[in-house]
């Protein structure tokens, strides 16, 4: 391998070997070299956030141990579907996604990994299982790879700062010092690709938000597109690293849906892309590709349960209300950021621009890289969950007949979010309006998502009971001008 080659995570540069080809020799030889002291294991319980294991190194033959074995867990503790009177697991560290931890006092490195029953098979109720196993069945029914990549949007919020001021809902893309928090985030974009994270990039975003003795400013952090089960391993570690690089920094991270009532609320746009032998088989002739608008109609059936993944918590349902930019139809366009499904610029023009912005260059070859966007779930979603939801209905879309007309029928090229076009917005389906709706349209919909053995009737039952127990039916209609009780609803998921 050519030692020129880039590497942002600190254990591939040492050894000049591709994460994915990681051994635990690999990993030995870089703990000796580097004094590392400590091993973390990190891992998705059934929550979807990320718990810890720490290892002190007393050895070599305890670090051989632990990376060879693992651990063993309380799975009772991790998921609720599992019995306190046979409750063990195994946590088992996956090589690939070794990294150095940039927090710790103690000089470590962390690896995430996978559960394990006592006779040794994958714990089929775990989130990652479940999106690997959504991952494989989408390719036996349609032949191609899914692909994915998150925009990961949150707020910093500090105290007041009256220096440079940044207008109200005018962050976008602004600089430093108008955008106070860009150092943060350039910190964060570091320490997430050190770990794996493929970044695309950072910016400000819209939102921005003066209160009495305290300012909110919204970020965003967008990823290139990988397998989807690195798609929400990054994720996962990306929010780990930002709320422990807020906490540094002595302000608040959130990534809840809403903070602010009349601002813009934070989402977690999902684009997926289809490859076939390592190809985008997005566009053909121009256009989108047949495989690509099968994705927009399996996206567009399940739209509705699958904010049960996405949409989690009852101010989901603040962000999901009509006349902004957040989605409320189902329906798809491009370039449309009011429309469910939107179909971004995909460069499939671009070889006279460089040249064009630079005189007597060369024109490049600029590879297409077209997606489809989801626009629906937001910061409270259950990652694995969320990705694995969609590799279920990108393969509903390749099962079901009719496939390609039900994309015909629901495309729009309005901006439906504006008040004139209010009639056709409603003529169009909408989105679950709180997570109790959402919870019955998951019911109805379970065949699907539990076909193929992909999410067990277990976990389905659990994501419903849990979304129901919030009772919101009609919670904004019933908080309507109740400003202090919207306040405390705001304030109980602001770390959702």
């Amino acid at each position: 391998m050519s030692r020129n080659k880039i590497y942002a995570n600190k254990i591939a540069a040492f050894l000049n070997k591709e994460p994915r080809d990681f051994t635990r020799p690999d990993l030995v030889k870089y703990i000796k070299a580097h004094g590392i002291k400590m091993v973390n294991f990190r891992y998705a319980a059934g929550d979807g956030r990320l718990k810890t294991l720490n290892f002190i190194i007393n050895d070599e033959k305890y670090l051989d141990r632990i990376l060879s074995a693992g651990e063993r867990a309380d799975g009772s503790s991790l998921f609720r579907s599992i019995d306190a009177g046979s409750s063990d697991l195994y946590v088992i560290p996956r090589y690939r996604t070794a990294f150095v931890n940039p927090f710790s006092q103690v000089p470590a490195i962390d690896i995430l990994c996978s559960f394990y029953t006592a006779d040794g098979k994958p714990f089929v109720s775990a989130p990652a299982e479940i999106l690997r196993r959504a991952e494989a069945e989408f390719k036996k029914v349609s032949g191609f790879d899914f692909h994915a990549m998150g925009e990961l949007e949150y707020y910093v919020i500090a105290p007041k700062n009256p220096l440079y001021p940044t207008g109200t809902q005018k962050g976008y893309h602004e600089s430093y010092p108008f955008s106070k928090w860009e150092g943060l985030r350039s910190e964060a974009m570091a320490a997430i690709a050190e770990a794996g994270g493929r970044i695309k990039y950072g910016h400000s975003e819209v939102g921005f938000i003066r209160a009495e003795d305290s300012e909110m400013a919204q970020q965003e952090i967008e990823f290139l597109p990988v397998p989807a089960s690195e798609a929400a391993d990054q994720l996962a570690v990306a929010k780990w690293m930002l709320s422990g690089i807020g906490n540094k920094y002595g302000v608040v991270i959130s990534f809840a849906p809403k903070i602010s009532i009349g601002h813009a609320g934070s989402g977690l746009h999902v684009h997926s892309c289809l490859l076939k032998n390592g190809r985008n088989a997005m566009i053909d002739k121009g256009g989108l590709s047949t495989p690509a608008r099968k994705l927009i109609a399996g996206f567009l059936e399940l739209a509705g349960p699958m904010t049960a993944f996405g949409n989690t918590v009852p101010t989901s349902y603040f962000r999901l209300v009509p006349h902004q930019e957040a989605p409320i139809n189902v329906c798809w366009g491009y370039r449309n950021r009011s429309a469910l499904v939107r179909i971004p610029l995909g460069w499939l023009n671009a070889a006279g621009m460089v040249k064009d912005a630079n005189p007597g260059s060369a024109a490049p070859q600029v590879e297409q890289t077209q997606t489809v966007e989801f626009r629906s779930a937001d910061g409270s979603a259950n990652l694995y969950f969320l990705m694995a939801g969609l590799c279920v209905a990108a393969r509903r879309g390749f099962e079901r007949a009719g496939a390609l007309a039900f994309t015909d029928k629901c495309f729009v090229d309005k901006n439906i979010a504006r008040k004139e076009h209010s009639a056709l917005s409603e003529k169009l389906p909408r989105l679950p309006s709180s997570c109790w709706a959402s919870a019955e349209a998951l019911d109805k919909a379970r065949g699907v998502f539990e076909a193929r053995g992909v999410f067990t009737p277990q976990v389905i039952d659990g994501v419903i009971k849990r979304l129901k127990s919030y009772d919101d039916r009609s919670l904004s209609e019933r908080l309507f001008g109740k400003e202090e009780e919207i306040k405390n609803l705001v304030e109980e998921y602001l770390y959702c």
